[in-house]
């Protein structure tokens, strides 16, 4: 296990640190699901009804280094629309450092819907570099598919009532898209935690005390297994921590 702490203060040095302290294992044979989540120290997911209060720029500094690092961005429907996605924009990822890695100069971003819930004019559809891969049901009106389909989205059927994240996580391995950073929400988390599906765990806990009743990071069904962690690595700025956590297998 790694157990490290630095601070992050610096230029160039720091960069590479962050870079090797958020690396993605090498040669995968297999989609690799990496959870970003940030929370209060009481266990807030949102701060107003959105994650960006409880972050920063060192926090959003981070989260577009996992963007960088990955080959592709996973988050629900109701998260995208709440927290205002749009499409990744060049100047938001290095495309220097994703060229040097293999990697797509933009990664896209894959949404999962039930119900193809994405109206055709979000700015995912209308404001983006690369089209969304819409992760979708049979269950969901075929005439919003198509009109999905016709704005630029890449929709892919992969259930019959409720999204089959196996079948989804495969069908992003057949595009070649095995890095997986998924931003949430807890929904998403929850299911994919429910069906043993998290391979990592990157938490920010941001220093705020938020009392209320904003809900937690994952919300699942609570019905399998408690699936056991493991610390590899820690950081900490400006009274920020950046935990990342592996999944323990046998």
């Amino acid at each position: 296990m790694v157990d490290e702490l630095w601070p992050l203060d610096g230029a160039q040095q720091v960069d590479d640190d962050l870079e090797r302290f958020y690396a993605y294992p090498e040669q995968l044979e297999r989609p690799w699901v990496r959870v970003n989540f940030v929370s209060s120290l009481d266990g807030a997911a949102t701060v107003q009804g959105r994650s960006r209060g409880l972050s920063s720029p060192v926090d959003q500094r981070v989260l577009r280094l996992i963007r960088e690092l990955s080959d592709v961005v996973l988050v629900g429907v109701g998260t995208a629309m709440t927290e205002r996605y749009r499409g990744i924009k060049r100047t938001e990822v290095s495309t220097e450092r994703r060229a040097q890695l293999g990697l797509s100069e933009i990664p896209p971003i894959a949404l999962v819907t039930k119900h193809a819930s994405l109206p055709p004019e979000s700015p995912l559809l209308t404001d983006t570099l690369v089209p969304p891969i819409v992760l979708t049901t049979e269950a969901a009106p075929a005439q919003r598919r198509a009109e999905l389909a016709d704005a630029g989205a890449d929709v892919v059927v992969t259930g019959d009532e409720d999204v089959d994240l196996r079948a989804a996580l495969a069908a992003l391995d057949e595009r070649g898209l095995r890095r997986i950073g998924c931003e949430g929400g807890p929904t998403l988390f929850g299911s994919l935690i429910d069906q043993d599906l998290v391979d990592e765990l990157c938490l920010t806990l941001s220093p705020m005390l938020t009392s209320g009743d904003a809900g937690r990071i994952a919300a699942g069904t609570g019905l399998g297994s408690a699936h056991r962690m493991r610390l590899e690595s820690v950081l900490h700025a400006e009274s920020l921590l950046f935990t990342r956590y592996a999944r323990m297998r046998e």
